[in-house]
C-alpha cells in the first residue's frame, strides 16, 4: 500500500512543538480529512484545541506502508509516527 506523509508541527499547550507524521492512504486528497486525523491524534494527547491547519500540516512524500502502518490505517484511517515532544 502506497501512502502519503503529512509533516505535521504544533504547538504544544506548554508552549512546546511537536512533531508528528500523519500517514494516510496515497489516495486520500481531502486535506480537512487529514487536519481531523490530526486534531484526533492532538486529543488522544490531551492537546485539543490546539491550532492545525496547512500551516502546520504538509504534504511530504509517498512511500511504501509497513504491516504496522496498514493494520492501523485499517482500524482507524490513519497512523501516526511520533518523532518530538509527543
Amino acid at each position: 500500500m502506497e501512502v502519503a506523509i503529512w509533516d505535521t508541527y504544533v504547538v504544544r499547550k506548554n508552549g512546546l512543538t511537536m512533531h508528528f507524521d500523519i500517514v494516510v492512504p496515497a489516495t486520500t486528497k481531502n486535506k480537512e480529512d487529514i487536519y481531523t486525523f490530526g486534531k484526533e491524534y492532538l486529543q488522544s494527547k490531551s492537546e485539543e484545541g490546539q491550532l492545525l491547519s496547512s500551516r502546520e500540516c504538509r504534504f511530504c512524500h509517498i512511500e511504501q506502508a509497513s504491516d504496522e502502518m496498514i493494520e492501523r490505517i485499517q482500524q482507524k484511517g490513519y497512523y501516526i509516527i511520533e518523532m518530538q515532544n509527543c
